[in-house]
């Protein structure tokens, strides 16, 4: 029986490798697999009649009805040009400094990662907008197609974004069901909103070692990064069109973290603020409100897809005992909880190369999660190095996500090999970050404990 869960997932890795959609690909392989279970007798057909319910219970869950306002908040600010302005602003308060457009990049990419929170749009739309500013402009092409990718995955980890919604709410089951199993029924629930302020901190610290790592760079090798001219407004006008953006991630984000609003309610602002200052720069027709309605529909339809046919996969994975040989395993290793925490990451790294953080929040998440919160890990903290993990993943060649984003918009002049040498100094700026968060927990429990008491 555990064998057949665990052939299962492998099955469903090779169909994801070949190509087939995800949703469809977890769904299918799950029902095929639950047939040959009933056919077999090794299989309870009684157990997928618990789908109706958990279906009913994903359309009741509030917290996820933050997924298509922030991604509504995320394509306005980039369907409207108020992403593009934000980056031209930027770079004429920060282009005549020695890697300006650097600097000008990562503080750009990280406001609209806390805005989207999905590598994919991230990285892309940074590419477009900087990666031929960069070029045009003599900075090294290995350089700056590693400062745009290392940015786009900002927003696995910068709050408030889609990934840490999911994985909140993912989280949060896990947590319960590992208070269950140990005959806690009492115990206090994960909220999103305590991984958001539990991100805050280890965000600004990969913000600020991306930043220092520019400026080293244009100092150290001046061709790579030089200063640029770039005309503009004065400066005042530049501020002035600076603080919108920037004021409505932080009321957004200040609302959850200082108890005003739920992250869902914190979503809705944000998306209504977003048309406001659309609206404001008269920037917004009926024609581009029907392009982010659209983009907002396709992009949440695939999150909900996934879910079902996550949670359709994960209970027929349950079904023939994959959960207890999993379980068995990471008791029988030595090294205790620290050595299943290490194989827990390096499986979710590989992962990584496959598979996008959503479908491993819904797959991978709901099966080791409980187990090793059982073993005595925060799920907080679990949370946040889960995220991280996946975020240097997602960079790491060859198989990264964000290099083959970036090499889908880049000019055919940049080299993909330019892209992979890029981004070696910003996975060893992550790896050292993860390690830091493993060494000192209080980088991410320090803040929410503050909040709460």
């Amino acid at each position: 029986m555990g064998s057949i869960a665990l052939l299962m997932f492998l099955v469903v890795c090779i169909v994801l490798l070949v190509g087939f959609p995800v949703a469809f690909s977890l769904a299918g392989t799950a029902l095929i697999f639950a047939a040959g279970g009933v056919l077999a007798n090794v299989f309870d057909p009684a157990l997928l009649g618990a789908l109706p319910n958990r279906i009913f219970g994903t359309m009741n869950n509030t917290t996820l009805i933050a997924v298509p306002l922030f991604v509504f908040m995320g394509v306005t600010l980039e369907r409207t040009r108020i992403a593009q302005d934000l980056l031209q602003n930027m770079s004429a308060l920060f282009g005549k400094l020695p890697g300006g457009l650097g600097f000008a990049v990562i503080v750009v990419g990280a406001l609209l990662a806390a805005s989207t929170g999905i590598v994919g749009a991230t990285v892309v739309t940074m590419g477009l907008m900087s990666l031929p500013t960069m070029l045009n402009r003599g900075y090294s092409p290995s350089f700056a197609a590693g400062t745009i990718c290392a940015t786009g995955t900002l927003g696995q980890i910068i709050p408030p974004s889609i990934a840490l919604v999911l994985l909140g709410d993912t989280l949060s089951n896990a947590y319960q069901q590992a208070q269950m199993q140990m005959g806690v029924f009492n115990a206090e629930a994960v909220s999103v909103g305590d991984l958001f302020v539990a991100a805050i901190v280890p965000g600004l610290l990969l913000v600020a070692l991306y930043l220092l790592y520019v400026y080293i760079v244009a100092r150290l090798d001046p061709d790579s990064a030089p200063p640029v001219e770039i005309e503009a407004t004065n400066r005042a006008e530049i501020l002035r069109n600076l603080f919108p953006p920037i004021a409505l991630i932080v009321v957004v984000l200040g609302s959850i973290l200082f108890g005003i609003a739920t992250p869902t309610e914190a979503a809705g602002v944000g998306a209504f603020g977003a048309l406001l200052m659309a609206a404001h720069r008269k920037i917004l027709s009926a024609a581009a409100i029907k392009d982010i309605c659209r983009s907002t529909l396709e992009v949440t339809s695939m999150v909900f897809m996934i879910l079902l046919g996550a949670t359709l996969f994960s209970l027929v994975f349950r079904g023939f005992g994959g959960e207890e040989v999993v379980q068995s395993f990471f008791a029988q290793l030595p090294g205790g909880k620290y050595a299943a925490l290490f194989v827990v990451m390096l499986v979710m790294f590989l992962l990584g190369f496959i598979l996008d953080f959503i479908e491993i929040t819904f797959v991978v998440v709901p099966i080791v999660g409980p187990i090793l919160m059982i073993m005595g890990f925060d799920p907080i903290w679990l949370g946040i190095m889960i995220a991280i993990n996946l975020q240097t993943s997602f960079l790491t060649p060859p198989f990264g996500f964000a290099l083959f984003y970036l090499r889908g918009v880049a000019p055919a002049s940049l080299q993909t090999s330019d892209i992979y040498k890029g981004v070696v100094p910003y996975i060893i700026i992550q790896l050292l970050v993860l390690l830091l968060v493993t060494l000192i927990p209080e980088l991410v429990t320090w803040l929410p404990s503050k909040l709460n008491s």
